[in-house]
């Protein structure tokens, strides 16, 4: 599995894929990613810090992303990230979360803040459809609103492909994220170990009549593949006890 790359077209930084002990959220009907956890808080670190040891500061900017949220991660890899931040001269750094841990988000920036280190948080809404998104996907938002998910969120995700979506949910969803948002990554389903399957018909519709419109807008970045960033693929070294 790749936890390492570096993104240079839009919004240049660096990213890494990290380790933590799991999302705590678990059941949006669609994803796997939960996959990719331990609980042994020494092997994280340990896998952790080789990860981080290949961060080079080049852009200033760095994203970490964790198959889960940034609470995943055990103190000693978060003290890590930050370490490595004032040593690489990394101002901005940006992290995941799930809504479920949202009221932790402004400690987290305090104590970033504290060592002159901006945070950025992304979310994965996945729609602002509350019907699709809260009994389809299962995504756990409840009715949170645009506004109400700006409140902690600075970024989000956008998950597209799925049987039900049409080309206006799709355009509506990214038009929303751009009103409220600093910036939007579309994500394409593709097949994984969930029931859930990529509708073709539907990822069409996006390659065709949207995608065009924003390949080339810097506060969108467009995923057809979960690994287009360089990051994550088959795992030969998860160890989830």
């Amino acid at each position: 599995m790749e936890r390492y790359s570096v993104l240079k077209d839009k919004n240049p930084r660096e990213i890494v894929l990290l380790r933590g002990s799991g999302c705590k959220w678990k059941r949006c009907t669609f994803c796997d990613y939960h996959l990719d956890y331990c609980l042994d808080e020494e092997e994280n670190y340990n896998l952790n810090a080789q990860v981080l040891s290949k961060v080079t500061g080049i852009y200033n900017k760095l994203e970490v992303i964790n198959s889960g949220s940034f609470c995943d991660l055990d103190n000693k890899t978060m003290d890590l990230i930050i370490k490595t931040c004032e040593e690489k001269n990394i101002s901005t750094v940006h992290f995941e979360c799930h809504y479920i841990h949202h009221r932790e988000v402004p400690t987290l920036k305090e104590k970033f803040k504290e060592h002159s280190i901006n945070v950025r948080i992304k979310t994965g809404v996945e729609t602002f459809d509350v019907d699709y998104r809260e009994n389809v996907m299962k995504k756990g938002f409840g009715k949170s609103t645009p506004e109400k998910i700006r409140t902690y969120a600075d970024e989000v995700c956008l998950l597209f492909g799925l049987t039900g979506q049409t080309e206006n949910s799709m355009k509506n969803d990214i038009e929303t994220g751009l009103k409220y948002f600093d910036r939007v990554c579309v994500n394409i389903m593709n097949d994984n170990t969930t029931n859930v399957k990529p509708d073709n018909s539907v990822i069409k519709v996006f390659a065709e009549k949207i995608a065009p419109n924003y390949i080339d807008n810097d506060r969108v970045d467009i995923l057809m593949e979960n690994t287009d960033f360089g990051v994550g693929g088959e795992s030969e070294e998860q160890t989830n006890d």
